[in-house]
């Protein structure tokens, strides 16, 4: 079953956790000095937050599955929707193994596409190897992640026209 994924950069970190966990009756499952996240059932959401010196606000929105079945009918999907899509494959990103896409919808919001396949002790994107539950995993600027498109900018400040999740 899919997930709908939110994430948030917010300005506070500590304040922004206080009020969700309010908000959604639940600690975060997830909770680094930069990062928080919450797994929910009701509503099915992954909802992240980040502190990472992003302008406060929606950050980006997202499709989580759970197996590759569910992934490549996702990826189909963007396949039609006639925008351009970026594959990122197999990255570290928000303290997590995954395998990702990136699309952008008309009104310049950047969605992603991902499965999880384990856990990472480092954000992402920042050239180190990631100790992850499944083994290491080699990130690169190249994959920059959540919020940042594989050009390293968000992709509703991409050039227009531009591969980078225009």
């Amino acid at each position: 079953m899919k997930r709908l994924h939110v994430n948030v950069a917010v300005e506070n970190l500590e304040e922004a956790i206080r009020f969700y966990s309010t908000l959604f009756a639940a600690q975060p499952s997830v909770a680094k000095t930069d990062y928080a996240k919450w797994m929910l059932d009701d509503p099915r959401v992954n909802f992240a937050i980040t502190a990472r010196g992003r302008v406060a606000g929606l950050d980006h929105l997202g499709i989580q599955v759970e197996n590759e079945a569910e992934l490549g009918e996702v990826y189909d999907r963007l396949k039609l929707a006639d925008r351009p899509v970026v594959d990122q494959g197999n990255v570290t990103c928000c303290y997590a193994q995954s395998t990702k896409s990136w699309i952008t919808d008309p009104a310049g919001i950047s969605w992603e596409t991902f499965l999880t396949h384990g856990g990472s002790t480092v954000y992402g994107g920042d050239g180190k190897t990631a100790a992850v539950e499944t083994g290491p995993v080699e990130t690169s600027a190249a994959s920059a992640c959540c919020g940042d498109n594989p050009c390293g900018t968000k992709a509703a400040d991409a050039p227009a026209g531009s591969a980078c999740c225009a």
